[in-house]
């Protein structure tokens, strides 16, 4: 049987004890049979009865760990129904950065009393994490790093590594280090194992290293370790070059995840960590917010087709393909819109490169629409045989194509320069655009021709 097979046939298991009432079965499969993050996975999956229920038997030990692998919205539900006492508890054996990442999420009061339950040196460590935005590298790294320094021998080191009970999570280097915790290379676990052993760390350490600053987003930092095949790369104070922490590529994965996440539902103005059970008042408050601003953009196209109502009155068939010229301007925009998006995400659009993809999209916009109104019109004229709204709804298709096409391109741009997420408001103000230039266009053009 397969690993997946495996999991699978636990979590029938655990469905069917669930069904039946067996608490103390389903108390066992949670805590010994599944990993923390399929806990996590199952609680996420869960309805809000059936989750309050999981929870409560999953033994104290190990919420911590099942807390790091939650959404931040179930996180702070969870920590929210905690005592300080026993978030304090729950974080006792979680790496430094993620227990900052679980206090960022916390009150600042509660935080600040979790801190005081820490010793001194976890607290400066997970302090030094919390000063960073959380967005960045500095609020990315754990602090919890093996150094050693360039003087020494592989010997030595060996002796110095087994003093440890363990080694933190994807360690695949050490950290070379001077005196004055500057920061000077790595050395590899692999040159470790083959080198000899009176060999110098300084003989055999990487001086050729890539550093992350502590005030890089961590979208940049996601794309250092995609572009250069990274697992682990060193943090540090970009004035002084001292070490402050590391990051793996575990905590890589996750700004990924959340970055497509964040892509996908800010498109239809959700937010990236909404919980698919939450409650219904809870989530039909949060979409009443976007509805309401995409109802006033809709009362703004239809206040356009209200300046043309004597037109559409006079030619019914205005109105049977006013959606036509809509639709075409929405699809081709969006397809520019997410492009540029996506661009703008993993780093490929700069103000070097802008001009050139503008021009490229006019000319996309122009052909695409000199074609798809050749075809259009000739539809119309087969339907309607009136050559005049054949030319007409021809060449509004060219203007709304051309127009979607520069919208989709220049929207995120602009966005971004006034701090607003493009993927969250690009597609709303882009579907504007689109449906007030088409139907102006189409119906402008018509009022023209026939009154």
């Amino acid at each position: 049987m397969s690993l997946g097979e495996h999991k699978h046939s636990k979590l029938v298991h655990l469905g069917v004890a669930l069904e039946s009432g067996a608490l103390a079965q389903v108390r066992r499969i949670l805590n010994s049979d599944l990993q923390a993050a399929d806990v996590a996975h199952l609680l996420e999956s869960s309805p809000p009865k059936e989750r309050n229920l999981l929870w409560d038997l999953i033994d104290e030990q190990n919420e911590g760990d099942v807390l790091q692998h939650l959404n931040d919205e179930l996180q702070s539900w969870l920590l929210n129904r905690m005592s300080v006492e026993e978030v304090a508890n729950a974080m006792s054996d979680l790496d430094t950065d993620d227990v900052a990442d679980l206090l960022q999420i916390l009150p600042d009061t509660v935080t600040q009393e979790v801190l005081t339950t820490m010793d001194s040196q976890d607290r400066a460590r997970i302090e030094a994490i919390l000063s960073y935005p959380e967005d960045s590298a500095g609020g990315l790294m754990n602090t919890d790093t093996v150094t050693v320094r360039p003087d020494i021998t592989i010997e030595v080191v060996l002796r110095y590594l087994r003093r440890h009970r363990s080694l933190p999570d994807m360690t695949d280097n050490l950290l070379v280090v001077n005196r004055r915790d500057e920061f000077i290379g790595l050395l590899p676990i692999n040159k470790i194992l083959v080198s000899d052993g009176d060999t110098t760390v300084r003989e055999v350490m990487n001086t050729d290293v890539i550093t992350i600053p502590a005030d890089m987003p961590d979208t940049q930092v996601a794309q250092l370790f995609e572009r250069h095949d990274l697992i682990s790369a060193p943090v540090i104070d970009e004035k002084t070059y001292k070490l402050l922490g590391l990051i793996t590529i575990d905590d890589v994965v996750d700004v990924i995840r959340e970055g497509a996440d964040h892509s996908l539902m800010s498109m239809a103005g959700l937010d990236e960590d909404e919980d698919t059970f939450a409650p219904a008042f809870k989530t039909s408050r949060r979409r009443a917010v976007w509805l309401g601003i995409n109802l006033l953009t809709a009362f703004l196209a239809s206040a356009v087709i209200g300046l043309f109502q004597g037109t559409i009155d006079k030619v019914v068939a205005l109105a049977v393909l006013m959606p036509i010229v809509a639709s075409m301007g929405g699809i081709a925009g969006s397809q520019t819109l997410t492009l540029v998006i996506r661009g703008q995400a993993i780093g490929h659009i700069d103000s070097n490169n802008i001009r050139w993809l503008l021009n490229r999209e006019l000319i996309v916009g122009l052909s695409n629409g000199l074609l798809w109104a050749l075809v259009i019109a000739l539809a119309t004229y087969a339907w309607f045989q009136d050559i005049q709204i054949s030319v007409i709804i021809g060449v509004a298709i060219i203007i709304n194509l051309v127009v979607a096409a520069l919208s989709g391109a220049f929207l995120p741009i602009i966005l971004k320069r006034l701090n607003i997420d493009p993927a969250l408001a690009g597609g709303v103000v882009l579907t504007t655009i689109t449906d007030v230039v088409g139907f102006f266009a189409f119906l402008g053009l018509a009022a023209s021709f026939y009154l």
